[in-house]
């Protein structure tokens, strides 16, 4: 193809596909087939390959990914992006409002969505998602970073290019130089397909929306994250040259430049001028919610003027001009069918309510948690009882009341189980425990197949192509009985192998699913591949994938750097554990008692055989870079912007601290991210400790 020919044919396919992409993901108004779009892609990407020189950074063939990212560099954000102060008062709602016609010196008006009132509302939804923020330079995508600390934050521009909502290049009239910001998230059929997809290869399923999005858009291989289907929409534009004074008119103007911005037309958005209308906006969406394709918990007001949102300012940590409401975890009435008993891989006993099914937060709940013997005998919770049922943080349904005046006249209190219903094996429970354990260690088959789950999970040995289910098929089939028989599978041993899969589904689609499934050459050859590459895990995960009990992640660090071999462990006695930094009687006991067991020696020995790390390798172990932190205890609590949980972790160990698992009196911080327990803060209160922030500890590091 000539040259000139081919720059102006890229320029042209360019264009058309960048406006079937907004017809598409903004406009939700297809114009052509997929198959019409995918065959204008290819010959797009054919032509790029072929002519590199005329390939834009943000063509839309950047759209699929392929960048390979080693880290994601910081950078300093223009404007701070400051969190917003939440509550979920309504009465705090008010009092804000209040407060803001105070600070402006306007009257207030509270009856009527009156006109001449002068302080304008605008209300919007508060997505459940990761907050982003965008930099376009003469129409163009130049940078997409995360919140981070307020301050700096992470340049993930090349993830952000595979998400289709957001524009590389902007349409009609423009600032030259803008900032715009928003809420990457993941749609909820989007996340359904990717659990059923994950449930299908025989992988744990994902626990949440959000907390999937936000660790798509940390992915370092950018076509990976074009695969997850994320969406944003863009609330909030910053400049110097915008065009409407105000932060609606902003909004729907960005629109124009083909930005998904939340529609007023569905309600995503909308103006009032008193608290009347707040009100009635937060009622709407406090019980529609649950029908919008994707996340929500709260609604955010600010005022809608920019003259009046630069005159109240900021404080140190938000804006004045804005509030958040959450919602609260929503309750329901059902019927309690009958209460039934979970076994776990420690023992441990469960009480679960099995529910007459009812509509909660948006799913079909069947079953809750009721915790332990001593919360059914606080509640005094009966099988046949009417209870109140919510879902904790929008995600796991538990009991929390009972409608005493609806129990009929046969109503008997409930006796909690002494035996094992698995095994029979006698229950014991010990001193100051909440709950009561089978001692069946060994013999009881739920503990069993905990163990094995255990042992594969992504935090232990990580064995790809090996799920929950796929396991528990293998010890049905006599296969696996312990962590050892893993690696002695064959491949004649597991291809055409066909299990039923279990009952305890914890995703409603999964209940529709078949109740057998059947591996084939290309999942055997995976899982088989998963084996052999966890032989490279080092000691101190394979320690804590043994599943030891009260041997945690952190613990089997310590237990690892204090002994650094098997041989130095096992023969360890009770004072030369209790030295090991963060092991007490209790631990050091639990891994005597352990290493007893002539069972458990020879799965060792099995393993060390098949070439399992047990010797801490020097070249692999974690280094301690700086001793900034001076021994300080950490207890670390949330999700953070900059740090997952298990990187904020290892940064504290690296610099000289240590991370515990609870708070006590020898806590020095909790590190507090965002959703962090309220239990905890409770505790931290109580006890006198002191909650730090996200960026106080990295202050603390660049101190």
């Amino acid at each position: 193809m000539n040259i000139e020919i081919a720059k102006q044919r890229i320029k042209i396919i360019g264009e058309e596909l960048s406006e079937h992409n907004y017809k598409y993901y903004v406009l939700n108004t297809p114009a052509i087939s997929d198959y019409d779009f995918d065959i204008m892609l290819q010959e797009l990407e054919k032509l790029e390959k072929d002519f590199p020189q005329f390939a834009d950074i943000n063509s839309p063939t950047k759209r699929v990914g392929g960048d390979i990212t080693d880290k994601f560099e910081k950078v300093k954000h223009r404007y701070p992006m400051l969190s917003l102060s939440n509550t979920y008062s309504r009465e705090e709602i008010a009092d804000w409002e209040t407060r803001i016609h105070k600070l402006l010196g306007e009257e207030q008006i509270t009856l009527h969505d009156h006109a001449e009132n002068k302080v304008e509302y605008v209300m919007e939804l508060k997505y459940d998602g990761l907050a982003i923020s965008l930099t376009y330079e003469n129409g163009q995508l130049i940078r997409g970073a995360t919140r981070g600390d307020g301050e700096t934050g992470e340049d993930i521009t090349s993830n952000v290019r595979t998400i289709k909502s957001i524009p590389l290049k902007l349409r009609g009239n423009y600032p030259t130089q803008f900032e715009i910001r928003g809420e990457v998230f993941m749609p909820r059929g989007e996340f359904d397909r990717l659990n059923k997809e994950r449930v299908e290869a025989g992988e744990d399923p994902y626990a949440n929306p959000r907390n999937t999005a936000a660790g798509t858009l940390k992915q370092q291989d950018s076509s990976e994250v074009a695969k997850r289907n994320l969406d944003c929409y863009l609330y909030f534009v910053l400049g110097e040259n915008l065009p409407h004074d105000n932060h609606f008119g902003s909004l729907k103007h960005a629109a124009d430049w083909g930005f998904k911005v939340p529609s007023d037309q569905l309600k995503y958005l909308s103006k009032t001028y008193s608290i009347n209308g707040i009100m009635e906006y937060i009622d709407y969406w406090d019980i529609n919610r649950h029908h919008l394709p994707f996340d929500i918990d709260g609604v955010v007001v600010k005022l809608n003027n920019y003259d009046q949102q630069e005159q109240l300012g900021m404080t140190a940590k938000s804006p004045r001009w804005a509030i958040a409401y959450k919602f609260k975890a929503e309750t329901v009435s059902t019927k309690l069918l009958k209460i039934t008993y979970q076994v776990g891989r420690t023992g441990a006993i469960t009480p679960v309510a099995n529910l007459q099914p009812i509509a909660l937060a948006g799913t079909t709940v069947k079953r809750a948690s009721l915790h332990n013997a001593d919360q059914i005998a606080k509640l005094d919770i009966r099988e046949g009882d009417w209870v109140l049922v919510e879902k904790g943080g929008e995600i796991i349904p538990k009991v929390v009341g009972v409608e005493t005046e609806k129990r009929g006249l046969d109503s008997v209190p409930h006796h909690y189980i002494t035996h094992c219903p698995e095994c029979h094996a006698e229950l014991h429970r010990g001193d100051g425990e909440a709950l009561h354990y089978c001692p069946n260690v060994e013999g009881c088959p739920p503990q069993i197949i905990g163990k094995l789950e255990h042992f594969i999970s992504r935090k232990a040995m990580n064995i790809d192509g090996m799920g929950s289910e796929t396991v528990a098929g293998l010890f049905q089939k006599g296969i696996i009985t312990n962590v050892a028989d893993i690696y002695d599978l064959q491949y004649d041993q597991l291809i055409g192998l066909e299990f039923e899969i279990r009952d305890e589904l914890t995703i409603e689609f999964q209940e529709e699913q078949k109740k057998k499934r059947s591996l084939q050459e290309k999942s055997v050859i995976k899982l088989l591949g998963g084996i052999e590459i966890s032989k490279q895990i080092p000691f101190e995960r394979v320690l804590f994938a043994l599943g030891i009990r009260h041997v945690g992640e952190t613990v089997a660090k310590k237990l690892v750097r204090q002994f650094k071999n098997i041989e130095t462990l096992t023969l360890a006695n009770f004072d030369t554990l209790r030295q090991a930094d963060e092991v007490g009687e209790i631990i050091a006991a639990s891994v005597i008692d352990w290493f007893k067991n002539e069972d458990h020696k020879a799965i060792i020995t099995r393993l060390t055989n098949h070439g399992l790390k047990f010797e801490q390798d020097p070249d692999s172990a974690e280094a301690i870079i700086s001793y900034k932190l001076g021994g300080k205890s950490f207890v670390v609590s949330g999700i953070f912007e900059n740090f997952s949980r298990d990187s904020i972790k290892i940064s504290i160990e690296s610099n000289g601290g240590k991370v515990s698992g609870s708070i006590s009196k020898k806590t020095d911080f909790v590190l507090a991210g965002d959703k962090m327990g309220p239990e905890k803060k409770k505790k931290a209160d109580d006890l006198g400790v002191k909650i730090i922030s996200e960026s106080d500890y990295i202050k603390m590091l660049e101190g």
